[in-house]
């Protein structure tokens, strides 16, 4: 059974209402190079709240150590270090020892920022590689004061499972040995993410 054929106002309402449609599911232009966009589109559903937790292992010793002083300041400019600068590819693991389980790295730099304190700045994504988190990334970036107990640095963002990442670590040191440096350092890391 055939219907009737589409009128000329038909037609032009029908195209008005697609492209409205289209504007809603795309989102609407501002200021000609943005746009508002559906979390949907990007396949982003409920937020989750996550808990994660890793043990950082700060290694300057041995033979092959996963941090490396690439800065050291002039000796006669500064009493604490200041301005010295490590790259790091730091294991994450499940406990305390470096044989446990792996489940991710700690890959940045962490530069002493403080003329009168033991002060980082701390810039490190870590990258997990068990479970389904796997090859996702999560970016933190702050002020790591590490004579403090516990030390709070803001998680910036994200990768994979992690776009969209914000959220805060704490920092405990679990073992450091003064005579090379190296560290143990416990991270909990509460993050909002998709």
């Amino acid at each position: 059974m055939a219907g009737a054929p589409i009128s000329k106002t038909q037609l032009t309402i029908l195209s008005f209402l697609l492209s409205l449609a289209l504007v809603f599911v795309l989102g609407t232009a501002e200021d000609g190079f943005v746009r508002a966009m559906d979390r949907k589109l990007l396949g982003l559903k409920k937020e989750k709240f996550s808990h994660f937790r890793f043990y950082w292992h700060d290694i300057y010793s041995g033979q092959n150590p996963t941090a490396l002083s690439i800065i050291t300041p002039p000796a006669n400019t500064s009493k604490n270090g200041f301005g010295s600068v490590s790259m790091i590819d730091d294991p994450l693991t499940e406990g305390p020892e470096l044989s446990s389980k792996l489940l991710g790295k700690a890959q940045g730099f962490y530069a002493l920022a403080s003329q009168t304190e033991g002060a980082l700045l701390m810039a490190m994504n870590f990258h997990i590689v068990q479970g389904k988190y796997n090859g996702s990334t999560l970016s933190i970036l702050g002020r790591n004061q590490v004579f403090h107990k516990v030390r709070e640095m803001p998680v910036i963002g994200g990768s994979g499972l992690f776009r969209f990442a914000r959220g805060y670590v704490h920092a405990s040191t679990y073992k450091y040995d003064p005579s090379n440096g190296d560290a143990v350092v416990e991270y909990n890391v509460y993050v909002l993410h998709y």
